[in-house]
Formats: structure tokens, sequence, C-alpha cells
């Protein structure tokens, strides 16, 4: 098996473990492709960590002519997809991405300043966004809302 997707297979297991026996409170979210970015579809894992929370994202591609590896900046954002609202957090000390060879797609990790509960309750969106050179346009974006229980 391929060294890659061993790692990943672990990261992913791990993961997965560390949500099922771990007091820090997990919520997956999916990420929709925006009209620009149409048939690319993405998920964002968010962990409360220390009043933080971070954000461990996965796409599978970006516009066709965006320079690769891509520079994706990354918002939590006040309203829905729908009806977007201000800018509430900008995550962009860094832009990089890490190429996921196993699935073609593309991952990366932010940290936001803010308690998961805080945005859990708010009515916040994420938004992810090209990198100027590439258009400065919102490629990815998913409501930030509880998980339903049953």
């Amino acid at each position: 098996m391929n060294p890659r997707k061993i790692l990943a297979v672990m990261l992913v297991t791990t993961s997965l473990l560390g949500c099922t026996h771990s007091s820090s409170e997990s919520v997956n979210l999916p990420l929709a492709g925006t009209h620009r970015n149409a048939g690319q579809v993405g998920r964002v894992t968010l962990t409360d960590v220390n009043s933080q929370t971070n954000l461990n994202v996965y796409i599978t591609g970006v516009p066709t002519g965006s320079l690769l590896p891509p520079r994706i900046f990354t918002f939590i954002n006040k309203g829905s997809c729908q009806q977007p609202g201000a800018t509430a957090y900008a995550l962009n000390d860094q832009v990089n991405t890490r190429s996921d060879a196993g699935t073609k797609g593309w991952s990366f990790y932010r940290t936001a300043p803010v308690p998961l509960a805080t945005l859990l309750a708010g009515g916040y969106s994420i938004v992810l966004r090209s990198a100027p050179s590439d258009g400065d346009t919102d490629i990815f974006c998913g409501d930030i809302a509880a998980p339903t229980r049953n």
C-alpha cells in the first residue's frame, strides 16, 4: 500500500478515535462548490480546543486555470451562504494547501480565535476564496450548524 494512503488512513482513524474518546467537541460540515467552482465539494471538521476552533478542511478541487498548489483564503462570516454577512474572522495567516494524492484533492488546517460553541450558536458560515491571482472569488461555502441529534 502507498505510504501516503497509509498515512491518510491513520490520520482519519486517529481523528475518528479522538472524536469518540475526547472531551473536545467536533462537528463535521459539508462545503459546497459555488457557481464558480461547480461540481466540487469539500468538508470541514471543526474541533473545540482551548477556547479556539480548529478547522481541518478537505476540498476536491479548484476552478480550472487556478495555479497549483492552490492558495486558499479562509473566512468565517456572519450569516449563511444564501444570505452572507460581514467577515467575522479572517483566517489567512497562512494560505497554503497540501495535495492529497490518494484522492486528488487538497487539504489544509486553520485555527479560529473563537470557541466552537459560539460558532454553533450564532449563524455563521465558512467561505473559502481563491487567491487574488486566481480571481479572488468565493469557491466553497458551508453553513455552520449544530449537528442534529437523533
